[in-house]
């Protein structure tokens, strides 16, 4: 088997046969930014089956998006992979690994997530400040490469603070409520039980979701700058907890949309 640079190569040198663009701003169009690729003035787009390397995407017809945003070359993953479907986190965070390659600095990653803080409620927006890895597993176990990270990499700014005030400066000139708060990644599929969410809360997590925490890892540990989003689709009080209904978390979850939509498109203009 080649080793994971070797793989990542192959990933970019395919890629980079369609393109002439450097992209310096990743976008991962989870929850709540799904549409932002209607707004990229594309350059090319490669279905994830056509790159080497990329997990089967059979389930999410997932692409490979180059562009310009905001006045700024970006590169959009339109299409995530999840742990709970039988993805190892090493594919599920390989997307991550080629947008580093292809010269991204930046990645603004976001998330649908249920909220567990009290002063929440369905449809806010939080920026993550930090996050809880309860999903049982890391992507940066296994033989470490120099030449994409450090063995042990430090994780005391895994969000950088100065894209968070960027996002909360820029919200305020917007006028979008917001809120910061800490995210735990669980492995799912099923979703907590009462006791589950208070123990996630006593912890200190404000919103829970099955997602984002391997990428950021990965993401730190290639040297990017994250910025990270959740839409709150739903609340997850004990005490009045109601079953889950999945339309309800869509509809809630479009009704999100474009707010955080108008909110990165302006964040990316003001990057530096």
């Amino acid at each position: 088997m080649k080793m994971l640079r070797e793989q990542i190569q192959e990933s970019v040198d395919a890629i980079r046969k369609s393109i002439s663009t450097e992209p310096s701003v990743g976008i991962i169009l989870g929850t709540g930014l799904g549409t932002l690729k209607e707004i990229i003035q594309s350059e090319v787009i490669i279905p994830y089956q056509d790159i080497p390397y990329f997990p089967d995407d059979s389930l999410h017809g997932g692409e490979f998006i180059i562009g310009e945003l905001s006045g700024k070359k970006v590169l959009a993953l339109s299409g995530r992979f999840h742990y709970y479907e039988g993805f190892t986190l090493q594919q599920v965070t390989f997307p991550v690994r080629v947008a580093k390659a292809m010269g991204v600095k930046t990645l603004i990653i976001s998330n649908a997530a249920g909220g567990m803080n009290p002063l929440f409620k369905a449809g806010d927006l939080m920026i993550i400040t930090d996050h809880i890895n309860l999903m049982g597993d890391n992507p940066l176990i296994g033989p470490n490469d120099d030449t994409l990270g450090p063995r042990f990499p430090d994780m005391s700014e895994p969000y950088s603070k100065d894209l968070i005030q960027l996002a909360e400066q820029t919200a305020l000139d917007l006028k979008i409520p917001i809120y910061k708060g800490v995210y735990v990644g669980v492995a799912g599929p099923c979703l907590e039980t009462r006791a589950e969410y208070r123990f996630l809360r006593a912890i200190g997590a404000d919103a829970v979701g099955m997602s984002t925490v391997p990428e950021v890892i990965v993401a730190v540990h290639s040297g990017l700058k994250v910025l990270g989003f959740s839409a709150i689709t739903d609340e997850c009080f004990p005490e009045a907890l109601q079953p889950a209904n999945i339309e309800h978390i869509i509809a809630t979850a479009q009704k999100i949309e474009p707010k955080l939509r108008s909110l990165v498109k302006e964040i990316i203009l003001r990057l530096e």
